[in-house]
């Protein structure tokens, strides 16, 4: 005969069945008069915000369709595509336009390309001068373009690069690169070193895990640094304003003063025709890259577990 346990006195009680167990109750916290005062004061903000950036632009679209148009915001009294007939040649549009994505283009793939070799080093390894350089760093993106462009110019005309696309390029880029490193080396640190190391043991160097395993896992981040790199060079005036002289090879953000006579009547109908065609490049860089967004750093979960 096999034993039987004993039943203890605490197994023996009686437990009470489910459905005599009380639901839990929830209660819902009601807001008070200050948090209810707080939130409504925060959506009127907001759209008083939404406001501000909604109505510029609306003119820059009604406006475009005007030919009579002026500084207010209306609806055309009779809708047409004058505007953009005028703006439709050479000189006015495709050339600046086209001078503008030579320009920030390949000032935009120069800082890009010498950032995240800078970052690198910075992110990765050791060295006595590293905290200096990172405050150099930090010190020069809050350094105004416009206190250095009279010694610079001044230089450009002894090297004989005034007027030359080429120096734009390279001093727009090197203008850019202090911000660059800044936001490439943050996106960096971010990546694991022991993905990094996976790859050292399996032959790769420097070059080729920098290539193949850290870019492709900070993408989202190398996304982020151009969009704001290639804006910022988009949007300004005073660098190309100063070293490029001949009509030829002026940028979009220079031309925009041709819709201003010397009379100060402006074409404000021929100006929002032309300020959508110069926000078209913008738009179409942040729908590219948009994709990158979010993306990148899935294959960082591969070194735990």
């Amino acid at each position: 005969m096999t034993a039987t346990p004993e039943t203890t006195s605490a197994d023996s009680s009686p437990r009470p069945e489910r459905s005599q167990r009380p639901a839990p109750t929830f209660r819902r916290s009601r807001k008070g008069p200050r948090e209810r005062t707080a939130t409504a004061a925060s959506g009127v903000a907001m759209v008083i915000i939404g406001a501000a950036f909604l109505v510029p632009l609306l003119w820059v679209v009604l406006a475009s369709f005007d030919t009579e148009a002026s500084l207010s915001v209306a609806l055309p009294g009779t809708w047409s595509l004058g505007n953009y007939e005028a703006i439709w040649n050479t000189e006015t549009t495709f050339r600046p336009l086209w001078n503008s994505l030579l320009l920030c283009g390949g000032a935009t793939v120069l800082t890009m390309t010498a950032s995240v070799l800078c970052a690198y080093p910075l992110s990765r390894y050791r060295f006595a001068a590293k905290r200096p350089l990172l405050l150099t760093i930090i010190f020069s993106t809050g350094l105004p373009i416009t206190a250095i462009m009279i010694p610079v110019y001044a230089l450009f005309v002894q090297v004989n690069l005034i007027d030359s696309m080429a120096g734009a390029i390279l001093f727009l880029g090197a203008s850019g690169l202090p911000y660059a490193i800044f936001l490439t080396k943050g996106f960096m640190d971010t990546v694991p070193m022991e993905i990094e190391e996976s790859a050292w043991t399996e032959g790769a160097g420097v070059y080729r895990t920098l290539w193949s395993v850290v870019m492709p896992l900070m993408r989202s981040g190398l996304a982020v640094a151009t969009i704001f790199t290639f804006v910022g060079m988009w949007g300004n005036f005073f660098v190309p304003f100063m070293l490029l002289l001949s009509p030829e090879n002026l940028p979009a953000a220079v031309t925009l003063y041709t819709f201003s006579s010397q009379y100060g009547q402006v074409a404000y109908g021929q100006l929002a025709a032309f300020s959508i065609f110069y926000s078209l490049p913008v738009v179409a860089l942040y729908l590219f890259l948009g994709r990158s967004l979010g993306q990148g750093f899935a294959a960082a979960g591969g070194v735990k577990g």
